[in-house]
């Protein structure tokens, strides 16, 4: 697997809704579990829609990991241009510094918001540009956003060559109780 679409949950789908959350750091550990074996297995891209959640914290953790593993690049395609310019301005200066780190940065649309078919566009080329994706999901925690993207995914698994890694709730809190033990010893 060369290429890996990373995303899953919207911040405010968690309940998160400041970038201080005790629970982000959680989430972005399990997802750096998740993702290091592919990237010792040959993964060099990690490309997301750099929406505000799992998306973005991903990319944060490719960030990091690009310190580690310098080949490994990443990559931000969004449905459309000014995605960013409704959110708080704290939001706004977190993402622009995100896309800082990015090996590349683009939207599917130049236009700035002009309806849902901006965001099956952008869906359609994640999908055909990758090779897997790494998924946020848990059927249990809330169905969101994440609902539609697992039941593509899930085709695509099915009808051939397409990798499916789901990442669920409950290892993100083994991650947060084994610090929890950590910090009482």
């Amino acid at each position: 697997m060369k290429t890996l679409l990373v995303t899953g949950y919207r911040a405010h789908e968690l309940g998160i809704y400041d970038s201080k959350h005790q629970g982000i750091p959680y989430i972005k550990k399990a997802l750096e579990n998740r993702l290091i074996p592919l990237i010792e297995e040959g993964l060099e891209w990690i490309i997301t829609p750099g929406q505000y959640g799992v998306d973005l914290w991903a990319c944060e953790v490719a960030i990091e990991l690009k310190r580690q593993y310098p080949g490994l690049k990443l990559g931000i395609i969004t449905a459309h241009t000014g995605q960013e310019e409704k959110w708080k301005e704290e939001k706004q200066n977190e993402y622009r510094r995100i896309i800082a780190g990015a090996d590349y940065y683009g939207a599917v649309s130049d236009a700035p918001y002009d309806g849902a078919w901006q965001f099956r566009a952008r869906d359609d080329l994640l999908f055909r540009k990758s090779d897997g994706i790494l998924l946020f999901y848990d059927e249990d925690a809330a169905e969101g956003s994440a609902k539609f993207t697992k039941g593509r995914a899930l085709k695509l698994h099915a009808e051939g060559d397409y990798e499916l890694f789901l990442l669920h709730a409950d290892e993100v809190q083994n991650i947060a109780d084994e610090e929890s033990r950590r910090d009482y010893e």
